[in-house]
Formats: structure tokens, sequence, C-alpha cells
């Protein structure tokens, strides 16, 4: 079992905060849904509270659904299941447990496939903490397939992500990582347009 990080010392800043700080941080995995690995970046894993080498070396799903905030937790792995079981999007936005010892505000993505290679699941999640407006958790659970364009990019992102890494090419996963970077950026900058127009 991934061993989870939980020292963070109050008077200076961890490298997770600095990280968060200095831009929109936004962390993806990969799950391997018939073995139940899911693999990560570090963002990921301090996001979770999962050691960053056993993330990346491949971790059960449980071990990262562990650091989601306990009110949120049963509601965001039934909408994981579901989509895991069915194919298909899902979009969540709930508190994890960090790292660095804050509770913060994710926005998740993640895209399911059922296909003869096997079943499995990627995503994006985005740290949305500054931009968080409401107490109030929402998560939406529904699986989708959206009209609108900046959803759809994020999809096909995924998707490309999946097929560079098959080619072996660094330069080319680099530039497939940098456009999904921007795409979460541009999705939770759209997440928080939405939610202060709701609030005023």
């Amino acid at each position: 079992m991934p061993k989870r990080k939980t020292d963070a010392t109050p008077t200076a800043k961890s490298p997770l905060q600095e990280i968060v700080q200095t831009l929109d941080a936004v962390g993806s995995w990969d799950w391997d849904i018939g073995s139940d690995v899911l693999v990560a970046d570090a963002l990921v894993a301090a996001f979770f509270g999962v050691d960053a080498e056993q993330a990346e070396a491949g971790a059960p799903l449980r071990d990262f659904m562990a650091g989601i905030h306990p009110e949120d937790r049963e509601r965001v792995v039934r909408a994981i299941g579901r989509c895991a079981r069915a194919g298909g999007a899902y979009v969540a936005e709930y508190r994890v447990c960090a790292a660095d010892g804050q509770i913060r505000w994710l926005l998740a993505r993640g895209r399911f496939d059922l296909d003869r290679s096997g079943q499995r699941g990627r995503g994006i999640v985005i740290d949305i903490t500054p931009a968080r407006m409401s107490d109030e958790a929402y998560v939406s659970t529904e699986m989708f397939s959206s009209h609108d364009p900046l959803d759809a990019a994020a999809d096909r992102c995924i998707a490309a992500q999946k097929a560079v890494e098959k080619v072996g090419d660094r330069d080319l996963q680099f530039l497939a990582d940098m456009l999904l970077f921007e795409v979460g950026r541009r999705l939770a900058g759209r997440e928080d347009q939405s939610r202060r127009r709701h609030l005023n």
C-alpha cells in the first residue's frame, strides 16, 4: 500500500504549495481497470496524499480514493465506478486531503474506454482551490456527451495523449501533455467564471 504523505510544516511552504501558487496545477492519471493499477504523475500523487514513486509505478485505485475528503468520497467513487463499468466520461468537483495537510478542491475529468484491448481510464485533475467561491460541494456524476467544444477538446486531448504514448516519441509526448495541460487550465477558468455568474 502506498505511503501517505502526512508531514506538513505550518511555517514553511511545501513543494506542493509552491507549485500550485506558481501555476494552475493540472495533473494526469491512467488507470488499467482490469488489473486495478493506476499510474499518476507526482502532482496527482501529492493531491491524493500518495507516495510519488509508488504512484509513478502504479497503485490500486483505492489508495488514491482514500485521499478524497470523507464527505465527498462515496459519491465520487460511485460516479467513477459507474463510468468504469459503462464507459464514457465524467466530470466531478470535490475536496481532497492533500500531502501538504491542506484541504484542496479539485476539478476532475476522466474518460473510460472499454474495447478489445481492455478497460482503461485516463484523465486530469485541476486544482481550483483559489477559485472556489462556495462551501457547498458540487459533483456531476453523469456520463455525458457534450456538444461544448472545450469539453470535446479535453476528451480528444486525453485520447491523443494515449495514442502518442504508443508512438514512443518524447517530443510528441511533451506536446500532447502541454496541450492537455492548457485545455485543463481553460476548463478550470470556465468553471470559475460559471461559479461567479451563479453567485451574482
